[in-house]
């Protein structure tokens, strides 16, 4: 598949009032409709270190009939990241330490899920920690565990560097229904995103796209077939969000049957609904703004 950053043009839809509004009159979906099941959610952090420099983190959290865990990599170099996973049979006994060196850095994690609750997904909600310290300093904290002795103990011990989220990605397969939240601003709330995809067999035309924020409709999409691309803005928080989709390989490739769905804020200074690739790539470690990428496999098997 095409990079998604590669199929829109300069301009976005424009927003009509019924998109603010609040629901569709039409009806959307049955309700027959089967969930799909999330398989791996990744979640990307910028840190700016004491020395100023930067350096990405993520944290993959995925599960298998067997076991469920995280696998976390460091990115100073783009070309070179280096990785640690945690895999264990029994959920409460996932605790632990583990010390990592690359050619600049020293990587020390730690991390307790062994009180850890759980939602609908894979991703801990509270009663867990991840601390990971990079070059003696703490570089990230996930959780919400900060009175508990081993974490105060870590942040009066040593500097703490500043982080923020830039990226979530989510992977789903089966079904026909993608559940999740996400805060686009620092300064807003968590909302819930549902995307409906009613998919016919081969030559219909009414196949139909439906994205609702917070039980909201606010994107439609009908003779998905045919408009298996696009983008759109929608509001939130007040603020615009461009939403593109590329749903082709549902349509023209089955055999992977992958789509992808992409949110992100736009910057009041963003020209253009998306950087050109080159640029993305050479200025990875600078991209602004906050993006949720959703995947999602109709034929895992």
């Amino acid at each position: 598949m095409r990079n998604i950053a590669t199929c829109y043009s300069e301009h976005a839809i424009k927003v009509s009032d019924s998109y603010c509004s609040g629901p569709s009159n039409q009806p959307i979906f049955s309700p027959n409709l089967i969930p799909s099941v999330q398989d791996a959610v990744t979640c990307m952090y910028r840190v700016k270190l004491c020395s100023e420099d930067q350096l990405l983190i993520t944290v993959t959290w995925c599960s298998s009939l067997m076991d469920q865990g995280f696998t976390m990599t460091l990115i100073e170099d783009p070309s070179c990241p280096f990785k640690f996973s945690t895999r264990r049979l029994y959920l409460h006994k996932i605790k632990g330490t583990k010390s990592l060196e690359s050619a600049n850095s020293k990587v020390e994690v730690f991390w307790d899920l062994s009180s850890a609750k759980y939602d609908n997904g894979l991703e801990p909600v509270r009663g867990f920690y991840i601390a990971v310290l990079v070059n003696f300093e703490l570089s990230l904290l996930l959780g919400d565990m900060e009175e508990e002795p081993e974490v105060r103990k870590l942040m009066c011990k040593v500097p703490v560097s500043k982080f923020s989220l830039v990226s979530r990605s989510e992977h789903f397969s089966g079904g026909a229904v993608y559940s999740t939240k996400a805060q686009f601003f620092d300064t807003g709330t968590s909302h819930d995103i549902l995307i409906k995809c009613l998919v016919q067999e081969k030559g219909e035309k009414n196949s139909v796209l439906s994205v609702c924020i917070d039980n909201k409709n606010v994107v439609q999409v009908k003779r998905l077939r045919w408009n298996f691309r696009g983008n759109q803005i929608i509001f939130i928080d007040g603020c615009l969000v461009d939403m593109m989709w590329d749903v082709h390989d549902w349509f023209f490739n089955p055999k992977s049957g992958y789509a992808i769905f992409m949110f992100r804020p736009r910057s009041g200074l963003d020209s253009r609904l998306w950087l050109e690739e080159k640029k993305l790539e050479q200025n990875e470690h600078e991209k602004p703004g906050f993006s949720l990428v959703i995947s999602a496999c109709k034929n895992p098997d």
